[in-house]
């Protein structure tokens, strides 16, 4: 079975992350190791890396994906955000590194204009500094998109592009989101079409490459290019869809983490997980 999980909040201290998840049963995490809308975020501290590490080690040290600021643009035009998006991700990086995180999730971007092919040029050239400068052992995983406006990633050529012509491809995986997938144009929601989607990611990509799943429905239909998360079952992809990811063989063992609106009480995340879990074939 899938390790199922979901993005948890760490408002209450970064440990507090386990025990949410504890509290919904998951098996996988995903977090902001800081405030996801601050440029300059303060230091990790000792104690919180401590605390982390022991909550860590209590949840039997599951798979762990921190996601980097939605601020972040490494395929901008504007050279002083470029430059703060670039040193942004250094910092998330060694935060990673420090709290033994092995995946960072990040968006590949939005080339505001300046066309598709500088822009994964930018995203790449910025990706390669980062990664030289931070030297973290963390791997980079760049996150498909629904293809908004005229951000990057929306299609699988994208994201091989920048792998393709990085310094560091092997320091460099992807995460697959299922509601931008469907978003940008990719139908999973039969048999012959996921396994149609997924030979185009291998031949494409590769799927020894693919490291970590987004779980999310999809208000929007296929094709839309809108990226709006639904409760799983509740939006376009139906069912069905879930059904053929999460009883396909070859990620038996991924993590695969929702991002879907929930509140306090963490209803949503149970329901959700138990609806994932139902679909798995024994």
């Amino acid at each position: 079975m899938p390790r199922f999980g979901a993005h948890q909040s760490v408002s209450k201290g970064l440990h507090v992350a386990f025990e949410r998840i504890a509290r919904v049963g998951g098996d996988s995490l995903q977090i902001f190791t800081r405030n996801q809308r601050q440029w300059a975020p303060r230091e990790l501290q000792a104690d919180e890396i401590r605390d982390y590490r022991d909550a860590w080690a209590r949840s039997g040290n599951m798979i762990v994906a921190s996601h980097a600021s939605y601020l972040i643009n490494l395929a901008g035009t504007d050279s002083g955000l470029r430059r703060k998006s670039i040193d942004g991700f250094i910092g998330e990086l060694r935060r990673c590194h420090a709290l033994s995180i092995p995946y960072a999730v990040i968006h590949p971007g939005s080339h505001g204009g300046a066309g598709l092919e500088a822009g994964l040029e930018r995203a790449t050239e910025a990706l390669d500094e980062v990664i030289e400068r931070a030297e973290s052992d963390t791997m980079v995983l760049i996150e498909t998109t629904a293809g908004q406006g005229t951000s990057l990633g929306s299609r699988f050529e994208e994201l091989a592009a920048i792998r393709t012509a990085s310094r560091f491809p092997e320091r460099i995986g992807v995460c697959f989101d299922t509601c931008h997938v469907f978003a940008a144009g990719y139908d999973i929601r039969t048999r012959e079409r996921y396994n149609a989607t997924m030979a185009e990611f291998d031949r494409i990509i590769g799927l020894k490459h693919l490291h970590f799943f987004h779980l999310n429905d999809s208000k929007k239909s296929c094709g839309s290019r809108v990226d709006r998360h639904e409760h799983i079952g509740d939006g376009c992809i139906s069912l069905d869809g879930f059904g053929w990811l999460v009883n396909d063989g070859r990620f038996a063992n991924h993590p695969m983490t929702l991002e879907t609106p929930k509140g306090e009480d963490l209803r949503e995340d149970i329901v959700n997980l138990r609806t994932l879990r139902g679909l798995i074939q024994s």
